[in-house]
């Protein structure tokens, strides 16, 4: 494996940046992927910058608005791991699909695994491992006959207007226990 393409960010300066000094630090990191995207493809657009995504998903290139959306909570908790792999990943997505059929290309395929390994120098993991309970909470409980599950809020909402959900261990339909309470963290 070749050392990664972009510098490693400091992480103590990172620990010690504000949300807009943060902001700005992702801003920087993707300018300088982008910058290196172009060296293969001059005429790469740059991607406009969404810090607007909810959930489980760290990041995501969104061809349809033009630009890169990232998890606002998922970079705050996970700032240098964050730098490192989730821009290049979002750009290495970026630079596929603007290359010539590239709008045909797998997702997770050849041509975006090359791009991560041969122009970011990292390897081509297409999912992360950061801890995601404050990111994208599932404070409603059910449960079945073999074990209790967590939903989120919008799962929540389809049960409530009529959608059933089955364990996929034992089959049972599941029932509604109640709401988790998540302590404080002041």
């Amino acid at each position: 494996m070749t050392r990664p393409a972009l510098p490693h960010p400091d992480p103590e300066r990172l620990a010690a940046l504000d949300d807009e000094a943060l902001r700005a630090a992702l801003h920087e990191r993707v300018a300088a992927a982008w910058r290196l995207c172009r060296e293969v493809h001059p005429g790469l657009p740059h991607p406009a910058v969404w810090c607007d995504l909810r959930g489980k998903c760290a990041g995501q290139a969104h061809f349809g608005r033009g630009g890169l959306r990232f998890n606002p909570v998922l970079y705050a908790e996970n700032r240098l791991d964050f730098l490192v792999e989730v821009v290049p990943h979002e750009m290495a997505h970026w630079l596929v699909h603007h290359l010539v059929d590239g709008q045909l290309a797998r997702p997770h395929g050849r041509e975006w695994q090359t791009v991560m390994r041969d122009l970011f120098g990292l390897a081509p993991r297409t999912t992360h491992r950061f801890d995601t309970a404050r990111a994208s909470p599932a404070p409603y409980r059910y449960a079945c006959d073999c074990r209790e599950h967590a939903f989120s809020a919008r799962r929540h909402s389809l049960v409530r207007q009529g959608q059933r959900y089955r364990c996929r261990h034992c089959a049972q339909t599941l029932v509604y226990l109640g709401v988790v309470a998540f302590e404080s963290d002041t």
